[in-house]
Order: C-alpha cells, then sequence, then structure tokens
C-alpha cells in the first residue's frame, strides 16, 4: 500500500493572534518558562533606548517579565501588558507592574511611553490593531521594537526532535515544519512586520536589527526549554515524555551537552510626529 502523501509545510498564519487557547497556554508552568527561556542581548537593549526620549518603557505580552527585568536594570521604569493572568502574576511577584489584558483591549487612559517592545509575542497580537495601539501610546520619536529569537541547534538533536514531534502529533501545523527554517524565513516574517507598522502612516524611520549569540545546553536544559516552546505546550503528559525521551537520546549522543545558536531579530520604528 502507498504511503499518503506527506502534508506540506504551511507559512505561519497570518492570523496566528486569533489561536487564544496557544496563546494562552504559555502560562501552564510559569516558573519553567521564566527559567528556561533565554534573555535577549544587552546590545538589543541598548540599541532600542539608543536616541529614545526618554526610559518609560511599555511591554507588550511581557509574559514572567524576561524582557521587562532587562530594561528595569537599564534604568526604565517599566509596565507589562499581559493576558495570561498566571504569567502576569509571576511577573507581578518578581517586580513588575503588569495590567492584565490582550493588548488591543487593553486601555491606556491617556498614559503615554517612549519605548513599546513586544519580546516574543507580536505574533499573538492582531498586527494592524496593535500597531495602531502601538502608536497611540507613543510619544513623539518614541520607539517600538518588536522582537524574538530564531533557535538553531545542531543537526544531530533538531532532526530527532522534530521526527519525534511529528510521531507524537502528526496533526499539529507544526509537524509538517523543517527540522531547522532558513533565516531567511524569520528575515521574511520581520520585513512583514515592519510593513504592517508603516502601512498606519504614524511611524518613520524603520528598521531591522538582527544579532547573533551562541549559548551552551546540557540535556537537563535543553529538556527544561523544550516544554515551553508552543508546539509543546499543550501536548498531553504522554506525548510529551516521548518527544523529550527522543531530544533526550539526541543530546545523550553529543555527550550531553551541545552548543545553540541563537540569531534574536528586531523589527523598529521611531513614533512619527513632534
Amino acid at each position: 500500500m502507498p504511503s499518503p502523501p506527506r502534508k506540506q509545510p504551511r507559512p505561519p498564519s497570518a492570523a496566528l493572534h486569533e489561536a487564544r487557547a496557544v496563546a494562552e497556554s504559555f502560562g501552564t508552568d510559569a516558573q519553567r518558562y521564566d527559567r528556561a527561556r533565554p534573555s535577549y542581548p544587552e546590545e538589543l537593549v541598548a540599541r532600542i533606548l539608543g536616541g529614545s526620549p526618554g526610559l518609560t518603557v511599555l511591554d507588550v505580552g511581557c509574559g514572567t517579565g524576561i524582557a521587562a527585568r532587562q530594561f528595569q536594570a537599564a534604568g526604565c521604569t517599566v509596565l507589562g501588558v499581559e493576558p495570561d493572568a498566571r504569567m502576569a502574576g509571576f511577573a507581578r511577584a518578581a517586580g513588575l507592574p503588569v495590567e492584565t489584558a490582550t493588548f488591543e483591549a487593553w486601555e491606556p487612559a491617556g498614559r503615554t511611553f517612549d519605548v513599546v517592545i513586544a519580546a516574543q509575542s507580536w505574533h499573538w497580537v492582531d498586527p494592524v490593531a496593535g500597531a495602531l495601539k502601538a502608536a497611540e501610546v507613543l510619544r513623539p520619536s518614541g520607539r517600538l521594537a518588536i522582537f524574538g529569537h530564531a533557535f538553531e541547534p545542531p543537526a544531530e538533536v533538531a532532526e530527532p526532535f522534530a521526527a519525534a514531534f511529528r510521531r507524537a502529533a502528526p496533526d499539529s501545523p507544526l509537524s509538517s515544519q523543517p527540522a531547522r527554517r532558513p533565516l531567511g524565513t524569520y528575515q521574511a516574517l520581520y520585513a512583514k512586520v515592519v510593513d504592517s507598522i508603516l502601512a498606519t502612516g504614524r511611524f518613520r524611520e524603520p528598521g531591522q536589527w538582527q544579532f547573533e549569540w551562541e549559548r551552551p545546553y546540557t540535556r537537563a536544559q535543553w529538556l527544561d526549554l523544550l516544554p515551553t516552546t508552543g508546539g509543546l505546550t499543550r501536548l498531553p503528559a504522554a506525548q510529551l515524555a516521548d518527544i523529550l525521551e527522543a531530544a533526550g537520546s539526541a543530546v545523550d549522543s553529543l555527550g550531553g551537552h551541545f552548543t545553540m545558536h541563537y540569531t534574536t531579530f528586531a523589527a523598529t520604528a521611531l513614533r512619527a510626529g513632534t
């Protein structure tokens, strides 16, 4: 019997922000998320703040406050907006003021900011409404900065993970994705973000930034990170265990550790007006 045709890769959905069950699944284990998720390059923080009219920051989809704490450490006053009450509660306990709402529904009550950031979260925001809301709350010449990581484990790690994911979750839209995405895919996504920002007519001086860096991972650290990623947060325990077993064996074959290559992408623009 011939094997069924393999599903073709699907591009990321323009309506990903409508998948609220996935968007709000990351708070299932907020402590693990905060522990395992990487922070952002200090060069990125410095570049965002360089030339800013001030140091008040709005963090859209702040999660547990990973990026927000970096901006606080740089001397900023930061307010978080986060739709997941569990993530918001964790961030508050760590010292970040947070208001619980989606960005689209959040009420600024006349408040304005020098910087609006979205760290690994803008794909959960309506791109049109989000850009207009950012323009509404930014002061003239204030910066909107949308950024996130693309991580590239070695093929010896990525391919067994992808194969295990396809076996465990064949119906997931992510199961048709390649084990490693070309960086051009991410560059194109961030170019679309820039286009959506400019389409509002409220921004100027658009730009795309890129930062390359590496981080070593042990087997335990890799298995701690994986359950915080979007494809795995909603999997039943048995399916997740099968994937983690395969992922752990792959790292074992490399001696129990490997080096991850990260690229942090950013789309940015300044609020127009005087």
